[in-house]
């Protein structure tokens, strides 16, 4: 019998652990959450919990920093990465940067008329 699989939403690690997993300082993961780059969850005593997924975000958010962007850079990037998974088919975001998901009234990009030329595309 195997065992299932946590749910990667749900919020098990305090930031000491989360810091660690990552790699960076707990006052690193302060930070962004500053910069609104993620929110864990929080406990009714106001203690961080981080998911699975936020780990997964703040990996990138290290990777990123470690290639010399900045944090408002980083914040870009995640929202077009995070844009350009929906758009395609991935699904609904896992969340905006502002924490607002794109739902069913989402507005989408219009879709090509293929009747119609792109400039300097005809004779």
């Amino acid at each position: 019998m195997s065992a299932a699989r946590p749910d990667p939403d749900r919020a098990l690690y305090t930031i000491s652990v989360a810091a660690d997993l990552v790699g960076i300082s707990a006052q690193s993961l302060r930070l962004y959450e500053q910069r609104g780059l993620l929110r864990p969850a929080r406990t009714d005593g106001g203690t961080r919990l981080y998911s699975d997924n936020d780990i997964a975000l703040l990996r990138r958010i290290s990777d990123l920093v470690d290639q010399g962007v900045n944090l408002t850079g980083v914040a870009r990037i995640i929202e077009l990465q995070e844009e350009n998974t929906r758009l395609h088919g991935g699904g609904p975001a896992r969340r905006n940067l502002d924490g607002q998901g794109a739902g069913p009234g989402a507005a989408r990009a219009p879709e090509p008329d293929p009747g119609r030329s792109l400039p300097g595309s005809g004779p």
